[in-house]
């Protein structure tokens, strides 16, 4: 997965979440509930139920970070080596 995959499925997945919670507020302002307690409510039930819709956005954004983390992780342990005057195949520089 590429960075730019990346980036477009956080922000679907942002982007649903926020539509969710959207819905839900709405579905109970139709029923009269007051606008602070409809959008706590939705925020409250939008995130479990938003874990459940979403789950293969979210697994592709989760497998998308952790393949982005590993990728910075080994280029900072690159730097390290370098910095410490490894060579990259293990051998000291002269």
């Amino acid at each position: 997965m590429s960075d730019g995959h990346l980036g477009r499925d956080l922000a679907l997945y942002t982007l649903a979440r926020l539509g969710l919670m959207a819905v839900v507020a709405a579905v109970l302002l139709l029923f009269d509930v007051p606008l602070l307690v409809s959008l706590a409510v939705a925020i409250v039930v939008g995130f479990p139920l938003g874990l459940l819709l979403f789950r293969g956005l979210n697994q592709r954004v989760t497998s998308g970070l952790a393949e982005r983390g590993a990728t910075r992780h080994a280029v900072r342990e690159q730097l390290r080596a370098e910095l410490r005057g490894d060579a990259p195949g293990g051998q000291e520089q002269k």
